[in-house]
């Protein structure tokens, strides 16, 4: 009989072990057992979250990819080039030893883009922390990001864009995103597959240690006190390996795809789940010997070879005649090379010590992990944070002083103490730097460029989980378009508190539905994602945060992108009209702030948004569009700040109507809303076009560029320095 503390060691549970022994028809070895537990974990086997894929949409003319069967989801860019991405999780680990857990985050999601044989070109981070007062939060948000620029900045990506979020929520369990985007030629693309009898299983990169060991499982579960001190379950990474990992494969795909039936790396659950998981997709079966799998550590079981996620190791799916060939290949690049085992058409995985056999199962009964249906009461009425009745406030008593202050808030103020610690210029294709909304990327080789966002509002989200999802989707598409680029595809990071309980159900599955119909009517379909899932502590839950990670196409870059405001060009509010009523403060950074409340009820129409987006488009193809803005985090006034402050520029703005609403016209957070600098002479017809499609378009004012620059705006009177060093406060 299976002892229960055993089991829970490995994060199974007695009814799992009982269906393990059943589909075996027999107690599992060791080795099969922990096999069973890691790709069994909520991380590999999705066992929560799968039953909901379906609702996504995830095809278009665009996609080349099927969703779920590769590394990451791949889109076609024209010309014969492919642009593939994906965002991962790195939560749990970055919560127990924080730079190494980001640090290790950056490599597997790098290793994603290049097993599919395509070159990484940008890396993107969505960070989310606790109380900033709390001392454990300081060396958590410090790790975390030294981490991030550690292992990226000597890897050679940049680190291109962003986001960091504050709330207590996700004191002591912070969320760690990151994203990365590759590009190529569609030649060059490889699937993580495994086929043909007895080709080669060869493993490259780095010795197999004892680090990681059960990081799927551990990744899988509440964090406890004790979490703390569970270090083994984080990797270690090495940068300059993956370097020249990452290179080596890149060269393997472009130079000799003859040689290969598949590349696959090796992340949540090591040897297992990537020689598996490619057996599974090309209906093969596999051997493998463990003696032949270098080690760097003395008398290391086989359950520890076979579970080890130690970092920098890819698995090549060799054709057999090529074996020389590819140890050749990469002996030229100073990596470990080890054939340890072969492919066969038995559709079982055999894990041997030698000639001792430690695995024997069908493949399926291992992939195949069993689904839980969410029970939650599917009403909002019920669910505990909806409170759609605003609590009234007084308005602003001190325009300036208000405004200022919010400026200076975390979510709202500059990161750039933190993007500036990046590499973003490397490989010297960033056309549109951290800091300037969503980042833009030259393709190399081509007058294309490739835009790219990833974020996600928490604070909506919790208040309203459909809803706060259909923005976030919307909110990275209006990033995109801002730049000008067309939003072709997304990638989702489902970052949620633990299933079992109704709340974080109901919020589940009404995340998911929120994205996939935004996904459906903005025409981004979901071509990769992730869910983490048991964001926990003893305190309770984190804030439910649906990351949306999106890029976009710009066909023909060097006519798209502005860098300079002049003075007396115009900026145009389109959208919606300026004078704002109270309820849109719903959801507001300055709402909460002033109440600390989530009350209020969200509004999103996106039919409305794509019709606005697709005009913002227009107006760039027309080359009257100059630089645009999307308004979302802190409202109009702080999007027309940051245009300033980036650009060295003035304001002089319009008077409201002395009934209007200040804090709400300033600071809400309405959807579907731009900002477009313009020159003069294409104000008239923008403003025809837009009254043609029933689109509201005001204009807001005029850039001014003298010596000492003001910003005016109705009661708003300051000079552009104070603005600044209110926007740029270190947090």
């Amino acid at each position: 009989m299976i002892d229960k503390n055993e089991l829970e060691k490995i994060a199974m549970s007695l009814e799992e072990y009982d269906l393990v022994v059943s589909r075996l028809k027999r107690e599992p070895t060791p080795v099969e057992l922990g096999m069973f537990s890691a790709l069994w974990s909520e991380h590999c086997g999705y066992k929560h979250t799968r039953p909901l894929f379906h609702l996504f949409p995830t095809e278009s003319e665009y996609v080349l990819s099927k969703t779920g069967e590769e590394n990451a989801g791949a889109i076609d860019i024209g010309d014969g080039y492919v642009a593939v991405f994906k965002a991962e999780s790195h939560n749990h680990p970055s919560a127990v030893e924080p730079y190494e857990g980001a640090a290790t985050g950056v490599g597997g999601i790098l290793r994603d883009i290049f097993a599919m044989g395509m070159r990484p070109i940008a890396l993107l981070d969505s960070l989310r922390f606790g109380d900033l007062q709390l001392s454990r939060t300081q060396y958590l948000l410090n790790g975390v990001i030294s981490g991030i620029s550690g292992y990226g900045n000597c890897v050679g990506v940049p680190t291109v864009g962003g986001e960091i979020f504050f709330d207590d929520s996700f004191t002591g369990n912070p969320l760690v995103n990151v994203m990365c985007v590759g590009v190529g030629k569609k030649e060059d693309l490889t699937s993580a597959t495994a086929s043909g009898k007895d080709n080669l299983l060869i493993l490259v990169g780095a010795d197999t240690g004892r680090d990681g060991i059960h990081g799927a499982t551990f990744a899988s579960v509440d964090l406890s006190e004790d979490s703390v001190n569970d270090r083994p379950a984080v990797q270690v990474g090495n940068p300059f390996m993956e370097k020249l990992l990452m290179e080596a494969c890149v060269e393997l795909a472009q130079n000799h795809q003859e040689w290969i039936v598949g590349i696959q790396d090796l992340g949540a659950a090591g040897l297992t789940s990537s020689s598996l998981e490619a057996a599974e997709r090309g209906g093969s079966g596999i051997e493998i010997n463990v003696t032949k799998v270098p080690q760097r550590e003395i008398a290391m079981s086989a359950y520890e070879i076979m579970l080890s996620e130690s970092q920098e190791r890819m698995l090549i799916i060799a054709k057999k005649e090529f074996e020389k060939e590819i140890v050749d290949h990469f002996n030229k690049w100073e990596l470990s090379v080890s054939v340890i085992g072969k492919v066969n058409d038995t559709n079982k995985v055999v894990v041997k010590d030698n000639d001792t056999i430690l695995a024997d199962a069908q493949i399926s009964l291992m992939t195949n992990a069993p689904t839980y249906e969410l029970k939650y009461k599917d009403d909002i009425n019920q669910y505990p944070y909806y409170n759609p009745e605003i609590l009234s406030i007084n308005d602003l008593e001190d325009a300036n002083k208000s405004f200022l202050k919010i400026l200076a808030l975390p979510n709202i103020c500059s990161k750039k103490s933190v993007y500036q610690q990046y590499d973003h210029q490397v490989l010297n294709n960033t056309i549109v730097k951290p800091g300037f909304g969503a980042a833009v990327i030259r393709v190399p080789g081509t007058d294309k460029a490739l835009a790219m966002t990833i974020d996600c509002n928490s604070r909506k989200v919790q208040m309203d989980p459909y809803c706060g999802s259909k923005i976030a989707v919307a909110e990275a598409s209006r990033n995109l378009v801002a730049t000008g680029a067309k939003p072709l595809a997304l990638t989702d990071c489902l970052n949620f508190g633990n299933p079992d309980k109704s709340e974080v159900a109901y919020q589940l599955v009404n995340a998911v539905r929120g994205i996939s119909e935004a996904a459906k009517i903005l025409e981004t379909p979901v071509i990769s994602g992730n869910a983490s899932l048991y964001n926990e502590t003893v305190s309770g839950s984190i804030a439910p945060t649906p990351v949306i990670g999106m890029v976009g196409l710009i066909d023909n870059v060097s006519n798209k992108i502005i860098r300079h405001i002049s003075n007396g060009q115009k900026l145009l509010l389109i959208g919606s009209v300026i004078n704002q009523e109270f309820n849109t403060l719903s959801g507001s950074e300055y709402y909460f702030n002033q109440t600390n409340s989530l009350s209020g009820q969200l509004e999103i129409d996106l039919e409305y948004e794509k019709k606005i987006q697709e005009f913002i488009l227009s107006i760039f193809k027309e080359e009257m569009a100059y630089i645009a803005n999307d308004i979302s985090d802190g409202g109009l006034l702080v999007a027309i700040a940051e245009m300033c402050i980036n650009y060295g520029v003035g304001f002089d703005g319009i008077d409201l109507p002395e009934n209007a609403r200040l804090d709400a016209t300033y600071f809400g957070e309405k959807e579907s809303r731009f900002i477009v600098c313009i020159e003069g002479k294409h104000l008239e017809k923008i403003m025809n076009l837009a009254a043609a499609q029933a689109i509201p378009c005001e204009v807001l004012g005029s850039f001014i560029n003298q010596t000492n620059n003001t910003f005016h705006f109705d009661q708003i009177d300051l000079s552009l320095s104070s603005i600044a060093d209110a926007y740029n406060q270190i947090f």
